[in-house]
């Protein structure tokens, strides 16, 4: 075997590793899917929010809440905070980068709604006051989080941390865990 199959069948190996991780966090995702589902039977909305891939991820789950995942049902609310280039560069223009997020949130996010942070590392200063201002809303917290949490440890009022070190084995189980919150509002909902 050449060493480039070596690598692929490592990183195969190493990412099925940290996808069987999340079976001992069932209670925890459990939790997270039904604060998303309540959230959305009960007529309000989820904000997600994430810098670079897992940016990505944030505009991935809003984007089927609002169209469809699996089944034909009725557009929930969701709405990716880091969607809209414009709006983003105006904010980090002329209040600054870290309140790209906190500013959407006081013009989005109400009491009862979900804020889903997404981040590899658990850091990033925006990350962090997106979830304070969302409190600050009356807002649900949940981060999905990698590596120790980073400076996001603690702050949300669900949390479920992927221990790795990798951010591409972090992200593909951030993958599956929106995919299971998808499945959830949609059993529900359907």
């Amino acid at each position: 075997m050449s060493d480039s199959h070596h690598a692929i069948e490592r990183s195969i190996q190493a990412g099925a590793a940290t996808v069987q991780s999340l079976s001992e966090h069932i209670d925890t995702i459990d939790r997270i899917c039904a604060a998303v589902t309540s959230c959305l039977i009960g007529g309000k909305k989820v904000l997600t929010v994430g810098h670079g891939g897992s940016a990505a991820h944030a505009m991935h789950l809003a984007e089927e809440l609002v169209g469809r995942f699996d089944a034909d049902r009725p557009p929930l609310p969701a709405l990716a905070l880091t969607a809209d280039p414009t709006l983003i560069t105006c904010i980090a223009n002329d209040f600054g980068f870290d309140r790209i997020f906190p500013r959407q949130i006081q013009a989005h996010g109400r009491a009862g709604d979900v804020l889903v942070i997404f981040s590899t590392s658990g850091n990033g200063e925006g990350l962090r006051l997106a979830a304070q201002q969302a409190h600050q809303s009356q807002m649900q917290v949940i981060a999905l989080l990698g590596k120790d949490g980073g400076a996001l440890r603690g702050v949300a009022d669900l949390e479920l941390i992927i221990q790795s070190d990798t951010t591409a084995r972090i992200q593909e189980a951030h993958q599956l865990l929106l995919h299971l919150i998808l499945e959830a509002v949609e059993r529900a909902v359907s």
